[in-house]
């Protein structure tokens, strides 16, 4: 899935953008830079990359806006990069179109991951198979089925539709917003209980120790994320 993906950097300073480039090469990715968003922009259009990681500090063009005019063009999958770790920015890149955001300082061991992440998302969404399966967990959305460990878990319609949009978005921290509005609808953005109740619902009939969800993860303040690769020591 990941050898040879092509990623585009975008970032202003050359030390970064030069370190994110070996780095990513080490990992087999094929990457490609640029130093602000006009070049990222024509870049995108140009060499059509898997992934987009975009710092939020940019010339002209912040990345907020970046991410507005990439997601107005293209569904690719973009990661923010920033030293910004307020929740109200993240929920800001995040409802802007970015799929993941990440707070400097990282390790590459996590950026790799969420760019995995990312990539199985994409071949997910653009993929025939009707059944989706993970860790124990499948869902035919034919069927309109669920099963843990193959037995059938019984969901009720809001919570099966909540399941499978965490599903198709997979590895992308979801919004309260974003969640709520496709789900129940734009009247319901600000309605976070209803949310909250049906998490917790689906985490009673997902997880074996809702303590430590594997499924299901929250990102305080934020929203949640269906984890792709659930772990035991996931919380």
């Amino acid at each position: 899935m990941s050898p040879g993906a092509r990623i585009l950097v975008v970032d202003d300073e050359p030390q970064i953008r030069r370190s994110l480039q070996v780095n990513l090469e080490n990992k087999d990715y094929a990457v490609v830079t640029a130093a602000s968003g006009e070049e990222a922009l024509e870049s995108i259009a140009r060499r059509k990359p898997d992934v987009v990681i975009v710092d939020l500090v940019l010339p002209s063009m912040d990345g907020i806006e970046l991410t507005r005019r990439i997601r107005d063009q293209s569904p690719v999958p973009i990661i923010v990069l920033s030293a910004n770790g307020d929740e109200l920015k993240k929920v800001e890149a995040l409802e802007s179109g970015a799929d993941d955001y990440v707070t400097k300082p990282f390790s590459m061991e996590e950026l790799s991951a969420r760019i995995k992440s990312a990539l199985r998302r994409t071949v997910m969404l653009s993929g025939s198979e009707p059944i989706f399966r993970r860790a124990g967990l499948s869902v035919n959305f034919e069927r309109r089925e669920a099963r843990l460990q193959e037995e059938l878990i019984k969901l009720t319609p809001t919570e099966y539709d909540l399941l499978k949009y965490m599903i198709q978005y997979s590895g992308k921290v979801l919004t309260h917003r974003i969640l709520l509005t496709a789900i129940w609808g734009e009247a319901y953005a600000n309605q976070a209980q209803y949310l909250r109740v049906f998490i917790g619902q689906l985490r009673k009939k997902l997880e074996r120790n809702t303590a430590r969800p594997q499924y299901i993860l929250t990102d305080p303040g934020v929203g949640y994320r269906f984890e792709t690769s659930p772990q035991e020591e996931n919380s």
